[in-house]
């Protein structure tokens, strides 16, 4: 029950005794119903002490200069696979992500759109295109793109259909070009 102002005047009065001299607040509800202003705790006090409150809302001592994040975000190098690292391997020249594993080598004995090109039986880290059809050196395949994951960039392409029944070997085969791949690992 809301106490009448002048009630609880008088009970604050009581308790400071003479140092009750400033002038009484004022919170009118209704018809001659005060209630008395919600007094200041100590965890009020520190809690608006605290620098949970704007700068300019608090304190012109809670200014704090601008200090260094604890952990820097960046983005990492996330490949979907990782190769032996006790094995000789072929990785992405831009971005280091791993390609091929050498026993994975076919032949070193193929020419790409920029130069020469390594033929594997199997890569990782690398993403597919659409097929289309393309007049190669060796007569007309079904070929798709490929890309490396990481970087996005294009590394050469997958064999998807050989027209020749002299080139069906190179059916789910991949060629990478010398020119976007560098050697890793265990090399002499």
């Amino acid at each position: 029950m809301p106490l009448r102002l002048s009630d609880w005047w008088k009970q604050l009065s009581l308790r400071l005794g003479a140092r009750a001299t400033i002038s009484q607040p004022r919170f009118l509800l209704s018809k001659g119903v005060y209630l008395p202003p919600r007094p200041t705790t100590a965890l009020t006090c520190v809690l608006r002490c605290f620098p949970c409150e704007p700068t300019w809302a608090g304190s012109p001592f809670l200014h704090r200069p601008p200090t260094r994040p604890m952990v820097t975000m960046t983005r990492s190098k996330t490949f979907q696979a990782y190769l032996p690292s006790c094995h000789r391997t072929y990785s992405c020249i831009h971005c280091r992500a791993h390609l091929a594993n050498h026993d994975e080598l076919i032949s070193k004995s193929f020419q790409g759109s920029q130069g020469r090109a390594y033929l594997f039986n199997s890569v990782v880290n690398v993403g597919c295109g659409p097929a289309e059809e393309r007049v190669l050196l060796t007569g007309l395949h079904a070929v798709a793109d490929i890309y490396c994951e990481n970087c996005k960039t294009t590394l050469g392409w997958k064999y998807e259909h050989a027209f020749e029944s002299s080139q069906k070997y190179k059916e789910g085969k991949f060629i990478i070009e010398l020119a976007h791949m560098i050697k890793d690992n265990g090399w002499d």
